[in-house]
């Protein structure tokens, strides 16, 4: 399985933004998670497009941009327009998710839909079919250094189980609380691109934290 590793710059220095761009590239990170919060579908207020066209300016890394916002329907085109190369929203926001999944297709990025903890899986496999992705959230979305919930590892095996039973190539992807211990254990239940944000921003050896993700070291 070709495990990829995003590290979201929720967690990074926002002072030093480009910096911690060059040091993700460098480790030999695959996507960049970039986190959208509107203060609505999430606790949380995060940053939005024109952090996004700046980003975009400074990196060739994937942008995997993962939306808690309300009615995502509304802005994916400008998301796309401004440099995303993933666009994850979440099932539980106020959109239509095969219309929405249409619309980033018809803007010609890659499409994923993100489940809560608390959000059955089964509810989402009727789309394996039309994405290229679906984020199981490992924490409660909306802030960074969380707490890893164990329960949601039931969830990422019965995906991948129904996946494979179906001949399914679909990445799993897994936000939240990911670290050494927490990779391992997501790995092995099926997740293949993990989300690292505090654990890998604040590691001396960013390399080394790539490598550890993957289970390489």
């Amino acid at each position: 399985m070709n495990i990829k590793i995003s590290p979201s710059i929720l967690s990074a220095d926002l002072c030093s933004l480009g910096r911690d761009i060059k040091l993700t590239e460098e480790a030999g990170a695959d996507y960049l998670h970039f986190d959208v919060m509107d203060g609505v579908f999430v606790n949380n207020i995060s940053y939005g497009i024109p952090v996004l066209q700046s980003v975009r300016k400074n990196t060739d890394l994937v942008l995997d941009v993962h939306l808690m916002i309300t009615e995502p329907h509304r802005f994916i085109r400008a998301f796309a327009d401004s440099g995303a190369d993933i666009i994850t929203f979440h099932s539980e926001a106020e959109s239509d998710i095969e219309g929405t999944v249409k619309l980033i297709r018809e803007c010609g990025k890659k499409a994923a839909v993100a489940i809560k903890p608390a959000t059955p899986v089964e509810s989402i496999y009727k789309y394996i079919n039309d994405v290229d992705m679906i984020l199981i959230m490992t924490v409660e979305p909306g802030f960074g250094g969380q707490g890893f919930i164990y329960e949601t590892v039931d969830k990422i095996s019965a995906l991948r189980k129904y996946t494979e039973s179906r001949g399914i190539d679909l990445d799993i992807q897994v936000d939240g609380g990911i670290n050494a211990e927490t990779a391992d254990i997501v790995r092995k239940a099926g997740a293949n691109v993990l989300v690292a944000g505090s654990y890998f921003y604040k590691a001396a050896d960013k390399e080394k934290a790539v490598g550890i993700l993957r289970g390489n070291v």
